[in-house]
């Protein structure tokens, strides 16, 4: 019976960390200030501190041709086959360094899921 309230509560838990595909683009951009001292987006975009994210949405993690120096922790996760699905956006956006433990980026991730929900949106215009 613990077992399964355990269960319970970690898939409540889970469910409430999964941005939807309902986020608003447009509040996602202003989310995404947050970001803009280490990434870019958008036409021209170039790398900073982190790469560029214009296309993240639906690459292999770690695994686009973008001439960014990965941490080994998010090649570990391309080199499984994981991709920036919503799921793995939302969880990463939350968290980075429980996500990817030894990830190299240092912003401790957003707290409110629509605002993850807004920024995996916006990331989803910028192909």
């Amino acid at each position: 019976m613990r077992t399964v309230l355990i269960l319970a509560a970690v898939t409540v838990g889970l469910s409430s960390l999964a941005a939807s595909a309902d986020g608003d683009p447009a509040q996602g951009e202003k989310v995404f200030r947050k970001c803009k001292a280490c990434h870019d987006i958008g036409e021209g975009a170039k790398n900073k501190v982190g790469p560029e994210l214009n296309g993240v949405v639906g690459a292999p993690i770690a695994g686009r041709d973008d001439g960014f120096a990965y941490s080994d922790a998010l090649k570990a996760k391309g080199a499984d086959g994981a991709v920036w699905t919503d799921e793995n956006l939302t969880a990463w956006l939350h968290n980075p360094k429980e996500f990817a433990k030894g990830t190299k980026m240092t912003f401790a991730g957003l707290k409110k899921d629509d605002e993850i929900a807004d920024v995996i949106a916006y990331l989803q215009q910028n192909p």
